[in-house]
């Protein structure tokens, strides 16, 4: 299991302190992350939630592949931000943490019950600067007003196989199309809100180039307003050369996968107008 460290409240070493967990530790990439391992086959994970510092919200549940795609957008403190397909709110308040509360963060879903959630979570971990959407908002005041934009898009989940091996056998051909569907519909929904210099950031929890790669340099074909900025490098930025490194074809975007960087499977690439 890992989780994040809520840095508006705490930090990593306060939190390893007060958990008293000897398989507790640094996360190796992700930069506020804790991984508690286990050494026994089939052992259930713990039940972190019980623990007063969650309750307090030291921390939350979040795995590490999430975590370094939330590093990697690189939040500042000021700026405006559109969470669009914001679900339960994990990247939503990972940025908040980034930003230090400064700044707006708008966190829509097109699923309200996805985005339920989302509500304890911010007061529980204290944020001051998220404002939520649900479905059917009108967003047409934050067209061309946002530095950032970003998609976790729907996807196969192929990311995940590794937690949950059954879920491959419940894949088929038809459910990739869709997916690709909803993710063209979503880039086309999303764009119009970056503001000239902004970025718009696509997210997948997919290792299929069909969803990632494919998806968004068709996306950039349709739409020459905008180029492809180097995740490759924000990544050398942010973590250097030392920790492991992502799978990526050409470092334009980086894929995080099982054996590159013992995570879920993710997708991050950045569009910049």
């Amino acid at each position: 299991m890992d989780i994040r460290v809520n840095t508006l409240k705490s930090n990593r070493d306060k939190v390893l302190k007060q958990l008293r967990r000897p398989d507790a530790n640094p996360t190796t990439i992700a930069l506020h992350g804790i991984r508690i391992e286990s050494n026994k086959p089939f052992a259930r994970q713990p039940n972190v939630q019980a623990e007063e510092l969650f309750q307090k919200g030291r921390f939350e549940i979040q795995d590490e592949g999430s975590q370094i795609v939330g590093d990697l957008i690189f939040a500042r403190a000021g700026e405006s931000i559109l969470d669009y397909c914001a679900g339960g709110g994990g990247k939503t308040l990972a940025l908040s943490a980034s930003m230090e509360n400064k700044g707006q963060i708008h966190a829509y879903d097109s699923d309200k019950s996805r985005l339920a959630p989302i509500h304890d979570r911010l007061k529980r971990a204290g944020t001051r600067n998220v404002q939520t959407h649900s479905p059917g908002s009108d967003l047409s005041t934050l067209v061309d007003k946002m530095d950032k934009v970003v998609i976790d898009a729907p996807c196969t989940g192929s990311g995940t196989w590794r937690r949950r091996p059954d879920a491959k056998w419940r894949f088929d051909e038809k459910n990739l199309e869709t997916r690709l569907q909803q993710q063209e519909e979503v880039l086309s929904e999303a764009s119009p809100f970056v503001k000239s210099g902004g970025h718009l950031i696509y997210i997948t929890c997919s290792i299929f180039p069909e969803e990632n790669e494919n998806q968004v340099y068709s996306f950039t074909e349709d739409n020459p307003e905008f180029e492809i900025v180097s995740a490759g490098e924000v990544w050398q930025e942010l973590f250097g050369d030392e920790k492991p490194a992502p799978w990526s074809s050409d470092m334009k975007t980086v894929t995080l996968t099982p054996a590159s960087t013992n995570t879920d499977g993710f997708l991050f690439l950045c569009d910049g107008t």
